[in-house]
């Protein structure tokens, strides 16, 4: 497993990521356990289907963060701009799910914008799926 720590702009408890499974020139496959006592668990002990959407973005970011890495930049702060049709099997997870986030590249400017096609699976199912939208900010 390769750690995300020193790919994300986030810290502690904001990383939802457990660690990335894969790395490609084209994306990357990311896990995230659901845990007890998590911030984003819901008034019944629930991870909302929602925080997938999170989950898909750290993944990206991840990706863009080792593609930064890489080519001696540093680490850049992104922002999801929005999603398309994020679609998800059911409303909630329950605390022990596995899921495997697999983000790929749709359209990636050097400038900036980007696009990915992600999907989340638990259990080698498909739960979600989404098209993320975001851009990555160069510092000045």
């Amino acid at each position: 497993m390769i750690p995300v720590e020193s790919l994300l702009p986030h810290r502690g408890p904001a990383i939802v990521l457990d660690g990335l499974q894969e790395l490609a020139e084209d994306g990357c496959i990311a896990l995230a356990a659901v845990r007890e006592g998590a911030w984003y668990l819901d008034g019944g002990g629930l991870m909302p289907a929602w925080v997938g959407l999170e989950m898909m973005a750290q993944a990206a970011s991840a990706f863009s963060g080792h593609r930064n890495t890489l080519s001696g930049r540093p680490v850049r702060v992104g922002y999801l701009l929005g999603t398309r049709s994020f679609t998800a099997t059911g409303p909630a997870f329950p605390v022990g799910t596995v899921l495997e986030i697999e983000v790929r590249v749709l359209f990636l400017d050097e400038s900036g914008p980007s696009a990915f096609r992600c999907e989340l699976r638990s259990s080698g199912q498909s739960v979600a799926t989404a098209t993320l939208k975001a851009i990555e900010v160069h510092e000045t």
